[in-house]
């Protein structure tokens, strides 16, 4: 009985260490895609300072209107 135990504690354990090695790259993956969204919004934010984008109220119409 105590062998079976022992057997049963390995395998939670190995779904464990499972679990976490997904969730661990999943977390990369997320902090991967978030510095780049930062250094899009930074590159946003910079074009809105320089002027270069403008509020759509600023905007001009397109020769067509």
């Amino acid at each position: 009985m105590d062998e079976q135990r022992l057997i049963d504690i390995e395998m939670s354990l190995t779904t464990q260490e499972k679990a976490i090695d997904e969730l661990s790259k999943i977390v990369y993956e997320q902090g991967l895609k978030i510095d780049n969204l930062l250094k899009i919004n930074k590159y946003l934010l910079d074009m809105m300072d320089k002027d270069v984008v403008k509020p759509l109220s600023e905007e001009t119409p397109p020769p067509h209107y």
